[in-house]
Formats: C-alpha cells, structure tokens, sequence
C-alpha cells in the first residue's frame, strides 16, 4: 500500500538544523541522500543536490501564493480559506463535466482525495502522464512491464541504453548516482559499463556517452522493430532504416544479446514520437526478446517526482492509471476521450480543479482558448500561469518541504516524503484543502 497516514504532530521549528537523508522532490529520481541546513524555518544550504534540486528547495519561498482569493468583477479579491472553497464547492456541484487535473507534483494522500472527489462529482481526473509518459502506461497494458530498479542497474548493469532520454539536462544526478557509481559487481563503471545513445540530435548526454546512434526523427518504430528481428536471427533486405546501416544495427543487436545486465532507460523523444504507444510496445517487446538470451530490464525516465505515484494510486483505488471517467458512478477509461487536453479541446468540460500542475503554461493553444472561459480552481504553492487566469486560488504547501507524505520513484520504488520546514502562516496541504471541499460539497448536496 503506498497511501498512507503519517505523523504530523510533534513538529516544531528550530533555529538552526542539518536534516540528512531527504527525498528530493524536483524529477522522477528522487534523490534521497540531501542534506538541507535550515535557519530559522528557512532552507539555507542544499548538500548533494543538483543545480535543480538546490533551485527548488533554496527557493521554497519565493513567488508564493501567500492567501486564498477569488476572482470578482475580473479581479482576484482576498478572502477567508472558508470562502475560497465554499467558492470552489459552488462552482464543482454546479459543473456538468468537471475535471480534475494534475497531481504530479504532490503527495500520494492527495491522490486520494482527488479520485474520492471524482467519484462524488462523477468527473474526470486525470494526471499529467497523458501529456507525456501515457503511452508508456498504455504500451505496458499491452504488453507487460519489463520493470527493474535503480539500486540493481548501479549494482549490475554492463550496458545503459537511453533512448530519446537526456538526462544530463532532465534528471541531472541519474548517470553520477546510478551509472558512474561503483556497485557491487561493478567495481569500475567507468571502464566496464557501457552508455549509449539514440536520439535525433547530439545532447549533452549523448557527448559523454561511449555511443551516440542517431536516427531520423519518427523512425524510432522501424528502429526498435529491425533490432528485434536482427535480435531473434532474421535477415534484412534492406541497407538502411533510421539513417543506420544495417551492419550496423546487427552490430548492435549482438552486442545488446552479449551484455551480463542491460538497462533500457527512455523519455519523452520515444513515448511522444511518430508511434507513440507503439514505439513504447516495440521496446517492451524487445527486452522481453532479449530476456531469452541475457537480463535486461527497462525504465522510464519519469519527468515530475511523484507522476509515477499519480499513477501508480491511480491504478490502485480506479483500476486504470490516468483519463478516469467517474460520470456513471463507476470509473471508465479511455486515453484520447478523457484526457485532459482532448476533453478541453472539444470543449466538454465547464470547470477545471488543478491540483500541483501549470496547464495553462504547457496546454496547445486551442485548449488555452476554452480554459479561458471556464472556472479554474487552482491548487498550487506558487505563483504561475494558471494562477493568473483562475476564478479560484488556494495556496497549499509544498509537498515534502512544508509536509509529508509519499512519492514514488521513477523505477516504482515508493519514499517517503520529510517535512523540513514549517509552511507560511494558514498555508495547509493539498489533502487538507480536498478534504475541506469534499467536506463542503458533502454539506451542500447531503451526500
């Protein structure tokens, strides 16, 4: 069980602390070995942190939301917590479609809340993996998840493969954490292990990989498929596919079937490509190939820490892992038709409950023109584009920072979550403010 309770009293603020062993909540790694001094409630030094994780917790308090307020006459008035949810229950009991988005950056109780929200609305929610790693839950479904751990690829793997992945600019700490630190049978990375990298361009991962293979954008299919048949011993009457030669690619299948422990690590460049779902089968299917001859396992390189918590819970308490439909009292799924671009687009849903996410940052600008006319309940610690644009904002905060709670790591691993410091003055946890509107519409619909 990931979602759980955890003990919140007892904490108090001391004037100045080292707390060691803390999960970073910035990407899918969740580096767990930060040490943050703190001074005065305040974060003042990150140790062992990236450049991404230092930004993220050194500025925990900048551009804060800092009190609810609601949208009047066009103009964001400050009101009571009470008032702001007793605003956002309003506008929820009164929708037709409402849809709940987000939830990757948060905790997994606010899940929770979330998908018990859905239920008695009978909404939508739905969490930011159907805009980036959706396809990898959909290529799963298919066809099984070749899954392994971070702490065995340190330990074990000869071979690293990131495909449409660059990590030394997304996930920072990846290749120094698990691929150039010695394991246990692997006393020298740096002389035993392999990297290589296919992409469509070279990346600053790919300039200190011991391979770079590069491909023509949206063949990445036709790729991963010629490997998989050069791999199970059949010929190819063709010279080229992708831009490599077909010696080559035999070349790489031998090498890929000889490895003692190989690792296929992926992004966004192979779920978001020409393919998509498929590209991401076509791999699966490939390790599972492999996995006749030799060990290989394969990895998603999971962009916000806890999305793959959202979908992790998501698949626990619905059944499915993100695009739930709730509008018949029993969840349905069906990516494509209730997702949130796609329900956006086609304009079916008549208020937005965001929960840790900037929609209206990263959404096509279709989607934006409909999120302009509907009511937007915004969730978030900070300040950003949706903000500005939201009937309703209630600031909350931040999730292993200022509260506990779960994530779950980018191998499936789940953490948990430290609090270091103390939020600003009435600034409660997403679950808290969901609880209060669930409490709320419960009252008003005496359900």
């Amino acid at each position: 069980m990931i979602c759980c309770i955890y003990p919140r009293e007892g904490f108090s603020i001391s004037s100045k602390k080292t707390v060691k062993n803390v999960p970073c909540v910035f990407c899918g790694c969740l580096c767990d070995d930060i040490a943050l001094e703190v001074e005065n409630n305040r974060i003042v030094k990150n140790i062992n942190g990236c450049s991404l994780s230092k930004s993220k917790f050194l500025n925990h308090l900048e551009d804060r939301l800092l009190g609810p307020a609601v949208r009047i006459n066009g103009i964001l008035v400050e009101v009571s917590l009470e008032k702001a949810v007793a605003h956002a229950a309003e506008a929820l009991t009164s929708a037709r479609r409402p849809l709940i988005y987000g939830l990757s950056s948060t905790e997994n109780d606010t899940h929770q809340e979330a998908y018990y929200l859905a239920e008695l609305l009978g909404g939508v929610v739905d969490n930011t993996s159907s805009v980036c790693h959706g396809t990898s839950m959909i290529g799963s479904q298919e066809s099984g998840d070749p899954l392994g751990s971070l702490a065995e690829v340190r330990h074990r793997a000869d071979l690293v493969v990131y495909w449409g992945s660059n990590p030394q600019f997304a996930h920072p700490r990846h290749i120094s954490r698990y691929i150039r630190q010695p394991g246990e049978y692997m006393q020298n990375p740096k002389k035993d292990r392999k990297i290589w990298v296919f992409d469509v361009r070279s990346t600053a991962t790919s300039r200190i990989a011991d391979e770079f293979f590069q491909i023509e954008p949206g063949t990445d299919l036709e790729v991963i498929s010629v490997i998989r048949a050069l791999v199970r011993g059949h010929e190819m009457d063709i010279d080229r596919v992708g831009g490599l030669a077909i010696e080559d690619l035999a070349k790489i299948s031998e090498a890929m079937k000889s490895v003692r422990y190989g690792v296929f690590f992926y992004g966004l460049g192979l779920t978001q490509s020409k393919g998509q779902h498929r590209n991401v089968d076509a791999a699966i299917r490939l390790i599972q190939d492999l996995n006749s001859f030799t060990k290989w396992v394969m990895i998603p390189m999971r962009g916000h820490f806890n999305v793959a918590g959202a979908n992790e819970t998501s698949t626990w308490q619905t059944g499915y892992p993100f695009a739930v439909d709730y509008s018949r009292g029993y969840p349905r799924y069906q990516p494509g038709e209730y997702s949130a671009v796609d329900l956006i687009r086609r304009r079916e849903t008549d208020v937005l409950l965001n929960v840790a996410a900037d929609p209206v940052a990263h959404f096509p600008r279709d989607a934006l023109e409909h999120l302009k006319r509907i009511p937007i309940i915004n969730l978030d610690p900070k300040r950003n584009v949706t903000s500005l644009i939201a009937e309703v904002n209630i600031p909350t905060a931040i999730a292993g920072i200022e509260c506990d709670g779960a994530a779950v790591r980018m191998d499936g691993l789940p953490l948990y979550l430290r609090k270091i410091v103390e939020p600003p003055e009435g600034i409660i946890p997403d679950r808290d403010v969901l609880k209060l509107i669930i409490a709320r519409l419960r009252m008003v619909t005496k359900r």
